[in-house]
């Protein structure tokens, strides 16, 4: 068993080891490293952190490959330190993860995103960077405001590409899009390759690309989407956080930025603090004096937060008692009881304690507030969509996994006041490649799709219905305008070619017309095809868009008005002869009931006939 020497202070050691494993040759890594350095340096000046406590930190460079990156951790664990800041390498993590598992040995990476990446089959593996579940849910989320349906995502042939295309397509499946292409491109694929597969891409119908890959083969990629046109109105083009990263850090030359004009970017976010502020300060005046010969990103910022985060956590590990030990790894000696060279490797014995206080984080850093879930991954997941404009950017919307996309800044949705406008304005206008303002609709007839055959009944009579354009094979009419106006209100391409029926001397036979769709000789009919039983039976239609059936023409006969007795027009002799019978009948029943009873009906006969009246 090793044991560090312990201090006369309170029983702390003097100096403590900490390891980090960055990729000196990637705009991130570079980041990162001086980032890590400058962290280190500010736990090691404040007294305030480990009482006294010196943080010892041994980088190694992975060289973004996974053997070296391997290669490097194994050093990294032979020199027994209590944890490991990084990788950056989702490709690397998962080798070191499973390494520091069994060495018990935490590890906080700041540039690992890849989904599968999890606490629960890495147990000492953590992050201070978000998954890329959450920026592929914000892809999604803008893919879903614009309505595009059908997505053909390109990414990087690793575990970073391949798992965060994955978790892609779940995404686009709350939003009812879909991803219809894959295309996976080597790392180290040529220009000539790239050319070749954007090719292809540009006879489909789809318009809307998201690229996931490493700065490297992006760049390549726009460089010849460029070249062969595809960076023109009507195509969408989103790239996750790589290309912001490299934005952020290297402003690139006019003719690599004339390759990005009008795609739409993620980009983490980080809140405005004042922490964040003094220290991009100063690595503003670092950058001036060229201590530093990269600018600030985010992850550089997830680097300083991790390395704080080991430091605290180190210190509640020595208020609470723990002891730096490490014992041999059993397994790792041979039969014949002889060590192997990876026998130096030791299990830390207060790796479970020091994980369980990782996991409690709980400190604002220049990132925010930094807290893990149980999985190990930060809670809180932020992002910007920009959209790249001339020589820099602009930020149209914000994106968080509580209140979707906003044009508010996470930060500042503090109210439910906030809500409606929220919902009403979620994103700014976008200016598109090719400059255009119009949202693309995503997707363009295909050039190399197969066309539905279209079948249009030729004749001579009706022609208002069909008809051919005289000298073309071009069709006209009131179906086919019909047929052309639902076919343009579809969301998606439908190629097609009409294709006449019959002579134009005699009328063609209609079920014979119809037997040749079922049969499937035709995609479809056009025209005024009657709806029968016989014919329901083995094709379907569609409504009925014109009326049908039986009616009676009959002229129309002018009559006199009569002016102003016209009312007495419907009154024949019959009827008046009629009227004045039963006037007559009316008054002798009268009479005979009344003039009994009643003086006024008795008298001399003239009377009573004028009484009756």
């Amino acid at each position: 068993c090793i044991s560090l020497c312990l201090a006369q202070n309170g029983g702390r050691p003097a100096t403590v080891n900490v390891g980090a494993l960055v990729a000196y040759n990637t705009t991130i890594g570079r980041v990162a490293k001086k980032a890590i350095e400058l962290a280190l340096e500010d736990v090691n000046n404040d007294e305030t952190v480990l009482n006294g406590t010196q943080l010892v930190l041994t980088m190694m460079d992975s060289n973004c490959s996974a053997f070296i990156g391997t290669s490097a951790a194994l050093e990294l664990m032979k020199k027994n330190n209590m944890a490991i800041v990084g990788p950056q390498s989702s490709v690397i993590a998962h080798v070191v993860a499973n390494i520091a598992s069994e060495l018990q040995v935490p590890i906080l990476s700041f540039g690992a995103t890849d989904p599968t990446l999890s606490s629960y089959q890495y147990p000492y593996f953590l992050r201070t960077t978000h998954s890329d579940i959450y920026e592929m849910e914000a892809v999604a989320a803008v893919i879903g405001f614009y309505g595009w349906r059908h997505i053909v995502a390109m990414y990087i042939d690793d575990d970073y590409g391949r798992n965060g295309i994955v978790a892609l397509s779940d995404a686009l499946g709350t939003v009812g899009a879909k991803i219809v292409n894959k295309v996976a491109f080597a790392p180290g694929v040529g220009n000539n390759e790239i050319g070749s597969i954007l090719v292809q891409l540009a006879l489909m119908e789809s318009r809307v690309f998201v690229v996931h890959m490493n700065p490297d083969v992006g760049i390549n990629l726009f460089s010849e989407a460029l070249n062969l046109g595809m960076l023109s109105s009507s195509y969408v083009w989103i790239a996750t956080d790589w290309l912001s990263s490299l934005l952020d850090s290297n402003i690139p030359d006019y003719e690599t930025m004339n390759s990005f004009q009008g795609v739409i970017v993620l980009r983490r976010h980080v809140p405005i603090s004042d922490q964040e502020h003094a220290f991009t300060t100063r690595w503003n005046n670092l950058h001036k004096t060229r201590s530093v010969d990269v600018s600030l990103n985010a992850f550089g910022l997830y680097a300083y937060d991790a390395t704080w985060a080991i430091a605290r956590s180190i210190d509640t590990f020595f208020s609470k008692g723990g002891n730096v030990s490490f014992t041999d790894y059993p397994q790792l000696s041979n039969a014949s009881g002889s060590k192997t060279e990876l026998a130096k490797l030791k299990v830390f014995t207060g790796g479970p304690q020091l994980r369980k206080i990782l996991l409690q984080s709980n400190f604002t850093g220049l990132t925010g507030p930094v807290k893990f879930d149980e999985n190990g991954d930060l809670l809180g997941s932020s992002f910007e969509i920009i959209n790249i404009i001339g020589t820099g950017f602009r930020k149209v919307s914000y994106w968080t996994n509580q209140s979707g996309l906003s044009v508010i800044p996470p930060e500042s949705i503090v109210a439910k006041s906030h809500a409606q406008h929220i919902v009403k304005h979620k994103m700014y206008d976008i200016v598109w490649p090719g400059e255009s303002k119009l949202i693309p609709r995503g997707w363009v007839f295909p050039n190399n799709g197969k066309h539905l055959l279209i079948a249009v009944p030729r004749k001579l009579g009706f022609q208002e219905f069909v008809s051919t354009v005289e000298g073309t094979d071009m069709m006209k009419g009131f179906c086919i305008d019909v047929f052309v106006a639902a076919v343009n209100l579809l969301s998606y391409p439908v190629p097609y070619r009409f294709v006449s029926f019959g002579d134009g001397i005699s009328s063609p036979n209609y079920d014979d017309l119809v037997g040749q769709l079922a049969s499937k000789k035709f995609d479809a009919v056009v025209g005024d095809v009657a709806i029968v039983a016989n014919r329901s039976k083995i094709v379907d239609f569609t409504q009925p868009y014109i009326e049908s059936g039986l009616a009676m023409a009959t002229p129309l006969r002018k009559v006199n008005s009569g002016g102003t007795w016209a009312f007495l027009q419907p009154f024949t002799l019959e009827m008046w002869c009629t009227t004045a019978a039963f006037f007559l009948l009316m008054g002798a029943v009268v009479w005979i009931l009344e003039h009994r009873v009643n003086p006024e009906f008795r008298g001399h006969p003239k009377k009573q006939a004028m009484t009756i009246l």
